[in-house]
């Protein structure tokens, strides 16, 4: 076991922290920062607040400074973080498992456009992002959200983020498990907990019982994946170590079986694994990927057994294979009571405080009330008699919310980018709309499962290894630009995109380039062939 005393693990023994991410935390337990929003820095302003609590401990209630207008995308690594933000923030609102009442997609559609600039962002973990929020209404919007039931504790940070789960749980007749009173217990128990509030990395839950994985499970840090046993008992496959960003890694089966009555022991069990034993002297290498890598699966599930659950889990089975390539529940389909849910896809995920609010109106109208977000950017309206479907498929497609969406819309995924993001070195939101446009009109007959996701920097917020065509924000020849990957995905024979030495694009030329990658597929693919399977074995030659 290669990792020792030197990477600053507490079960080591080793607690004074080894950079300054650590040392904020030590100093002053981010939880704490709320206070300090509501009675000193919104009664101050922007001027008012303190370094650390800015750039570091607001992240545990959702607030992030956002990106000065202007700067170029060649300027993010190069200008330090005060001269990057403007005095607003990206507020992030959490939405465990993506579900939410008409009144409370109503409230965060009102808090949009009243202190929003009428701007919001439906992330690819169900949450929803606002923008040019001030320090000033904070509190305001934090008791608007409070009184229907929502928050933003934890939603970034050094923490337990979003739980993502199923939109469709309790109500898919083709489900394995409904997972939504767990994913509760899990969000209600622990969330805001001061004893997970200061872990090495963000840690990324996943629990779901969807037969289609819709909660992409290979990638998060722990995930529980319903199965059931020969006997026809359900419960959760358990899966650790996934996660993205520089270094992908697809997580790994532990090979148990979790009994759903387990599911938040064990959930703490993961967790403080990953918090006493996780490394935290290299923010690089401080994700529980890396502790995997070094232990291996059979050491993990030895310790998270032996230290911190109260018996041992039995063996289990794999999840069985999705019945589909599309994990987004679009469209119009049954559900178990024999109503409908219709999923319908926004802008690359953009949407508008006036637009949201529309859709919990029709929620109310034509549902039962209820609305989800899915992971995939989505949203999807519960409950739909069949009388009312044909009206409200209607309504939503005159909000540009596509039902029936072509296979380039429904596919392509965005991340906030240079627009809002200090981060990002490329703009994604209106550079993705503008690619999926565009191919619809040069290619208005392809109908294969296509994924392509748009990235604004090497972090994978939007998730650039695992798409069919994956495109991650650089400069390129002075200007904004992409590196290619090409053929990742999840699922069977899941694996991260092709990396082709030198394949770049500008940004300007990335709607030509794709075009011409998939003709060259359309003309050289076998019979059947998926796309991702297509460019992991193609010559380079056709990938350029």
């Amino acid at each position: 076991m290669p990792a020792v005393r030197g990477q600053g693990q507490w079960a080591l023994g080793y607690r004074e922290p080894l950079n300054a991410n650590e040392q904020a935390k030590k100093d002053s337990n981010p939880l704490t920062v709320k206070d300090r929003i509501v009675n000193i820095y919104a009664k101050g302003g922007f001027d008012s607040i303190d370094g650390g609590d800015l750039r570091g401990r607001f992240r545990w209630f959702g607030l992030y400074t956002q990106r000065a207008d202007g700067i170029p995308g060649g300027k993010t690594a190069v200008l330090e973080p005060e001269e990057l933000e403007a005095p607003y923030f990206m507020f992030r609102i959490r939405i465990d498992g993506g579900q939410l009442t008409n009144e409370q997609l109503s409230t965060i559609g009102e808090v949009a456009t009243m202190y929003g600039r009428d701007v919001a962002d439906i992330t690819d973990r169900q949450n929803v992002q606002l923008h040019w929020i001030r320090i000033e209404d904070v509190p305001a919007i934090w008791e608007r959200l409070d009184a229907v039931g929502l928050d933003t504790t934890e939603a970034c940070g050094d923490c337990p983020r979003v739980i993502v789960g199923c939109p469709l749980a309790g109500v898919d007749g083709h489900e394995i498990l409904d997972a939504s009173g767990v994913l509760q217990e899990v969000r209600d128990r622990y969330i805001g907990d001061p004893a997970f509030s200061n872990l090495p990395r963000k840690f990324k839950t996943s629990i779901s019982g969807c037969p289609v994985h819709c909660t992409n499970h290979e990638i998060n840090d722990v995930a529980f994946v319903g199965v059931q046993l020969p006997d026809g008992t359900v419960g959760y496959d358990l899966w650790v170590g996934g996660g993205l960003s520089t270094n992908p890694k697809l997580g790994l089966r532990l090979g148990v079986f979790v009994e759903p009555a387990r599911v938040a022991e064990v959930w703490a069990g993961v967790t403080s694994v990953f918090r006493d034993y996780g490394y935290r002297r290299s923010r690089m290498h401080a994700r529980l990927k890396f502790l995997l890598a070094d232990w291996g699966v059979e050491r993990f599930r030895e310790v998270l057994e032996t230290e911190y659950l109260s018996s041992p889990l039995p063996d289990g089975p794999p999840p069985a294979a999705p019945p589909t390539e599309d994990r987004d529940h679009v469209g119009v389909h049954k559900q178990s009571d024999g109503r409908n849910y219709v999923g319908a896809v926004p802008r690359a995920g953009r949407t508008s405080g006036t637009q949201l609010s529309r859709v919990a109106a029709l929620a109310a109208e034509h549902g039962d009330g209820r609305v989800a977000t899915t992971a995939q950017q989505g949203l999807v309206v519960l409950g739909v008699p069949d009388a009312h479907v044909e009206a409200l498929v209607t309504a939503l497609e005159l909000e540009d919310l596509r039902v029936t969406p072509s296979r380039f819309r429904r596919g392509m995924l965005a991340c906030t980018g240079l627009e809002f993001c200090k981060l990002a070195i490329v703009e994604t939101k209106h550079r993705s709309v503008d690619l999926y446009t565009e191919l619809e009109k040069r290619l208005p007959d392809f109908d294969e499962p296509l994924t392509i996701n748009v990235n604004g920097c090497p972090n994978s917020c939007a998730r650039f290894q695992t798409g069919d065509i994956g495109l991650k924000g650089m400069i390129v020849d002075g200007v904004e630009g992409f590196q290619v990957h090409l053929g990742g995905r999840l699922g069977e024979d899941a694996g991260f995109g092709r990396k082709s030495r030198g394949l770049k694009v500008t940004a300007d030329g990335a709607i030509d380039y794709v075009e011409r990658l998939l003709r060259s597929y359309l003309d050289d693919r076998a019979p059947g062939e998926r796309f991702a399977t297509w460019a992991r074995r193609a010559d380079e030659a056709l990938l350029r």
